[in-house]
C-alpha cells in the first residue's frame, strides 16, 4: 500500500478499463498539467477513477476513493465517481408530477427512488465527444420513459485540468418533453490519500446557514432550518467527525451526516460551497459551484466489504462526498428551486474543484 505516488500515470493499469459494456467500448482517460494535478476518467458511467494532488511535502496522493478495473465499477452499488442523474439522490415514493401528468419511477432505496433508478447515468456508457491532456467531453442520449423519466434527454459532461489544480466539471442539457434533472458528480475522496485510514479528521467549512431536514427515510421535510446550534453548522471549520455521534435526530436518521445544505448565494456565478483540509496530507479543497445546494455524504455505510485501488478496503467513514445538487425531493416540494427543464431550454450546471496545500501544515 502506498499513499504517495511519484508517477500517477503508472498507479492504475489503462487495459483494466477496457470493456464492451452494452455493445459500447469503455477505456481509461488522463487529464492533467505537468507539474498539477491528474485525473483519471472512464466513460463507463462518465465516473472520476482517481484525482492525484501534490501534498505538503510535493508527493502526489490519490484523493478519490474507487477501484482499479471495470469490473469492480460494474458490480458498485454506492456510485463510486459517477455522475448520477437522471435525478441525484431522492424522489419521495418514486413519484412526481410533472407538466400535469404523473409519473412513477422505480423504488431502488424502499420507499424511494435513489440516484436515477435501477439503472442511472452511473451505469450506462458515455460517447467520447472530445479529449486532449486538459479535457474530456463525453455525452448521453437518455431515451423518452428511461428508468421512467419523461422527455428524451442529451446531457454532455465536460471534464477540464487548469493549471491552478482546478478540476471543472460542467454540463449541459436538453430535452424534447418538459422533465425533471438534477445531476451531479459522486466522488468519494479522502483528502489524506485513499487507505490513509477515517476521514473524519479533515476539517470542513460549508457555506451555508441552513440546511434541509429529512425524515426517516432521508426525505426533506419541506422545511429550511438553521445550523445554529447544531451538529450541522460547519459555518466555521470543524472536524467533520466532532459532533457526527451527538444525541441529534437528524444524526439518527442519517447514520450520521446525509443532508442538503443550503448555500449562501454570494451574487457570484461561481459561489464558494465548501472548503475541506486533509489533516494528515494538507491536502486543500475548495468547491465552487452555480447549484444551491450541496450534500454532506460522511461514508456511513461503507462496510469494508468491497476491494478498492492499491488492494485497500472501503472502511466505514474512510471517505466523504460533498455533491452540489439542487435538493433531494424537489419534484414534490413547491418551496425548493424548480428542477423543471422544458423543450427550448438548455441546462447548465459546473462545479470546480480546486487543490491547494494548506499553508503551515
Amino acid at each position: 500500500m502506498a499513499l504517495t505516488h511519484d508517477d500517477p500515470r503508472s498507479a492504475l493499469n489503462d487495459k483494466a478499463f477496457q470493456q464492451t459494456v452494452d455493445g459500447k467500448e469503455t477505456r481509461l482517460f488522463w487529464l492533467g498539467t505537468d507539474s498539477g494535478i491528474k485525473a483519471a476518467i472512464t466513460n463507463y458511467g462518465a465516473r472520476l477513477v482517481a484525482l492525484f494532488a501534490p501534498d505538503k511535502e510535493g508527493r502526489y496522493r490519490d484523493v478519490v476513493v474507487g477501484f482499479e478495473n471495470l469490473e469492480q465499477y460494474i458490480e458498485d452499488g454506492d456510485y463510486h465517481g459517477a455522475i448520477v442523474g437522471r435525478y441525484a439522490n431522492r424522489i419521495a415514493r418514486g413519484r412526481f408530477s410533472v407538466a400535469g401528468k404523473e409519473y412513477t419511477l422505480a423504488i431502488n432505496n424502499a420507499p424511494n427512488h435513489l440516484q436515477g433508478g435501477r439503472k442511472g447515468f452511473n451505469a450506462v456508457v458515455w460517447e467520447q465527444v472530445s479529449a486532449s491532456d486538459r479535457e474530456l467531453v463525453l455525452q448521453y442520449h437518455s431515451p423518452d420513459g428511461e428508468e421512467g423519466y419523461p422527455g428524451a434527454l442529451t446531457l454532455t459532461v465536460r471534464y477540464a485540468v487548469e493549471d491552478d489544480n482546478r478540476l471543472a466539471i460542467e454540463f449541459e442539457a436538453s430535452t424534447d418533453a418538459t422533465t425533471v434533472l438534477n445531476v451531479t458528480n459522486h466522488a468519494y475522496w479522502n483528502l489524506n490519500g485513499q487507505g490513509s485510514g477515517t476521514a473524519m479528521n479533515h476539517t470542513l467549512f460549508i457555506n451555508a446557514g441552513h440546511f434541509t431536514p429529512v425524515d426517516e427515510f432521508l426525505i426533506p421535510t419541506g422545511d429550511i432550518a438553521f445550523v445554529t446550534n447544531t451538529p450541522f453548522d460547519f459555518s466555521s471549520p470543524q472536524p467533520i467527525g466532532d459532533r457526527i455521534d451527538q444525541d441529534h435526530q437528524q444524526l439518527y436518521y442519517g447514520a450520521g451526516y446525509d443532508h442538503n445544505f443550503v448555500l449562501i448565494d454570494t451574487g457570484e456565478a461561481l459561489k464558494l460551497a465548501a472548503v475541506a483540509t486533509g489533516d494528515q496530507s494538507g491536502i486543500r479543497m475548495a468547491i465552487r459551484t452555480t447549484e444551491p445546494g450541496i450534500q454532506l455524504y460522511s461514508g456511513n455505510f461503507l462496510k469494508s466489504l468491497h476491494r478498492l485501488k492499491y488492494g485497500l478496503s472501503d472502511e466505514r467513514r474512510s471517505a466523504f462526498c460533498l455533491e452540489t445538487q439542487h435538493f433531494p425531493d424537489s419534484p414534490n416540494k413547491h418551496g425548493f428551486p424548480s428542477v423543471e427543464l422544458r423543450p427550448g431550454e438548455i441546462f447548465r450546471s459546473r462545479t470546480d474543484f480546486t487543490f491547494l496545500v494548506e499553508q503551515g501544515s
